[in-house]
């Protein structure tokens, strides 16, 4: 946004910063005006334009959220005058086509905006600025239904906001996945990735080729730690899966769209394709695998990547992307192309062929082909290619956008050769991994804490913007057999990355996101959306000294949190010590428990840790320091 956007936009420059985090508002407004007075409701009266199909869904979706907890009367309305809420549409570019005015006064709330999509968005700040209870699900007597005077102008610093959800790993079902859309669309998120392929299931209907659901949607049951599990057993029912059918995925699309969020699908390959192997074996390059992967250790011995030089495969591609086309209206596909293991392709003779016959000196230009015919085919059917940051390797295809997971270095180099980039690397997006002290968390690994997801810029410094189309969150299901648990690990690091994604640079405050988020778990316990609340958790972090003294820092992400801890294997509390600086293990200690507390209160989980493992910690520490 120009700076004179932003002007016309906010006011005046002081205005920007007026009232911010009073509101408990996730993402941040760009601009928030607190008035006199407030606003009621003891009923609610929309108006909105007559013949507006997509304002009449919006007011639709509106009464979905107010009516249960507040039983009040609603209606809809063409005249302005006779209502409560306005929404209404205006010329003003400045709010681009996501952007709105929000107006509370004493007589009502009116939402504009230049395109619906900001209405929507506007419509769900206004939402926020109800009591929590507006989350609850049944009626709630007693509650004054009462929003604030406030003037908030906004719109969002990107296009592309995404959320990624796997569905092969584990299997979430259509009802689900609609949950999972409504809840990012809360927080203006507007791309959702729908994971749909992979080693472990296929889950996408594709009618001409039945065996890629009949046989790749199903393998044996199991629980366990991923990749500590026991393979399928000769004979063994495949009885743990599930696909979305084309009337599934319909609905689910139209679910989306009337929350204003873009379905992009990923069919994941050339690698990552064992299920299809398993239905389809001619796929393979020698040895197809017998089983869908059910979670154990595979990787460079058992075939999961197409054999690109084999007759049927783009066939195959063809058939499949044609249907998958025709089933996501979006303009984006999102082809993979991620951890392709190529040993089975420099042994096969059809692909040591394909690369002599086309010139190619490697099984990295091996790949960078096949991506080159996946866009060809993609662009014949009016669509775009996206693919992991590995795409880059062989050679770019001419009008791919890549989706940079390997840290932000892959998103540079595309950036910098004129490609546009959705930023989502590990160590920020993913939050399938530990957000908080592992022994204290579902097993998981790495780690992404709500700081991480929190401080960061999509941006790198140096990087002509205009290419960073925005960001994404991902959620990888290898640990996450549930969908609550799904849940668990969304947010709220989901809401810190709609506020990256959405809110400019100037107006984020880790310490006021804290704080919002806060009145955000209240408001998720009211609608029974499960969500983690790690951050309160203590920090542990070991060295050792240069005398072999091993050294112990605590620390906390929240703000005036007061940690307690000891070693005499008794549980701290507020007359225990307090951690004022790194400490030393005594002598002959063999564990520290650590507690936080704020003010007299505990808040965090109660971290026991052997010394044994603090030892071990020392050392990840000087190893990572000793690679610096």
């Amino acid at each position: 946004m120009s700076m004179l956007a932003g002007l016309l936009l906010c006011g005046s420059p002081a205005a920007a910063y007026e009232s911010q985090g009073k509101f408990n508002l996730i993402p941040q407004p760009l601009s928030v005006r607190e008035s006199e007075g407030s606003y009621t409701f003891r009923q609610f009266t929309v108006a909105y334009e007559p013949g507006n199909e997509e304002l009449a869904e919006i007011a639709d979706l509106f009464g979905q959220k107010v009516i249960p907890p507040t039983g009040l009367p609603f209606e809809t309305t063409t005249s302005p005058k006779k209502a409560n809420v306005v929404f209404a549409l205006t010329a003003d570019t400045t709010l681009g086509d996501e952007g709105y005015r929000l107006s509370v006064t004493p007589q009502g709330a009116t939402i504009s905006a230049r395109k619906p999509a900001g209405v929507f968005y506007g419509m769900q700040t206004l939402l926020q600025l109800f009591p929590e209870q507006i989350k609850s699900q049944e009626r709630v007597d007693g509650t004054a239904w009462t929003v604030p005077a406030i003037e908030i102008s906004d719109r969002p610093r990107f296009a592309w906001r995404g959320m990624m959800l796997d569905v092969s790993r584990h299997w979430f079902t259509k009802e689900e996945v609609k949950r999972f859309i409504d809840e990012m669309a809360e927080y203006k998120m507007n791309r959702f990735h729908w994971h749909l392929t992979d080693d472990q299931g296929w889950r996408i209907q594709i009618d001409a080729l039945p065996r890629l659901t009949e046989v790749g949607a199903w393998r044996a049951p199991r629980v366990g730690d991923w990749w500590s599990r026991e393979p399928q057993r000769p004979g063994e029912a495949t009885t743990y899966g599930g696909f979305y059918t084309k009337a599934d995925i319909a609905e689910v699309v139209e679910y989306a769209r009337r929350r204003y969020v873009t379905i992009m699908p990923e069919v994941d390959v050339p690698g990552h394709s064992l299920a299809a192997l398993v239905a389809y074996p001619e796929l393979a390059c020698l040895d197809a695998p017998e089983a869908v992967n059910v979670g154990n250790k595979f990787y460079g011995t058992d075939e999961n990547s197409l054999c690109i030089g084999g007759p049927k495969t783009m066939e195959y591609m063809e058939k499949i992307f044609a249907e998958v086309a025709e089933m996501f209206p979006g303009e984006y596909i999102h082809v993979g192309g991620d951890e392709c293991f190529k040993g089975f392709w420099q042994k096969c003779p059809k692909c040591t062929k394909l690369m002599k016959d086309k010139g190619l000196k490697d099984v990295n230009e091996l790949q960078s082909w096949f991506i080159h015919e996946m866009e060809g085919i993609l662009k014949a059917k009016g669509k775009k290619l996206v693919g992991w940051d590995e795409i880059h390797e062989g050679g770019l295809s001419p009008e791919a956008t890549v989706m940079s997971w390997r840290g932000m270095k892959g998103g540079i180099l595309a950036a910098e050769q004129g490609h546009h980039v959705i930023m989502t690397p590990d160590n920020h997006c993913y939050i399938d991994l530990y957000q908080g002290e592992p022994t204290v968390e579902p097993n998981t690994y790495s780690m992404c804490r709500l700081t991480d997801a929190y401080n960061w810029d999509p941006v790198p410094a140096g990087i002509d913007s205009s290419w960073i189309v925005g960001g994404q969150a991902n959620l990888w299901a290898e640990s996450v057999p549930t969908f609550r648990h799904a849940e668990y690990m969304a947010w709220p690091r989901g809401w810190a990355l709609a506020e990256v994604f959405w809110t400019d640079t100037l107006r984020k405050d880790w310490a006021g996101f804290v704080k919002r988020t806060e009145h955000h778990f209240r408001r998720a316990d009211r609608a029974d959306v499960n969500h983690s609340r790690s951050m309160y958790n203590a920090i542990v972090t070991t060295e050792a000294d240069s005398l072999g003294a091993l050294r112990v820092s605590l620390a906390a992400e929240v703000p005036g949190l007061d940690i307690y801890y000891s070693f005499d294997n008794t549980i701290p509390d507020l007359h225990g010590l307090k951690y004022t600086d790194p400490v030393v293990v005594p002598l002959n200690a063999s564990r520290i428990t650590v507690a936080t507390y704020r003010g007299k209160e505990p808040v965090g989980a109660l971290i026991r840790l052997d010394v044994k493992e603090l030892k071990a910690r020392a050392v990840k520490t000087e190893r990572v320091i000793g690679n610096l």
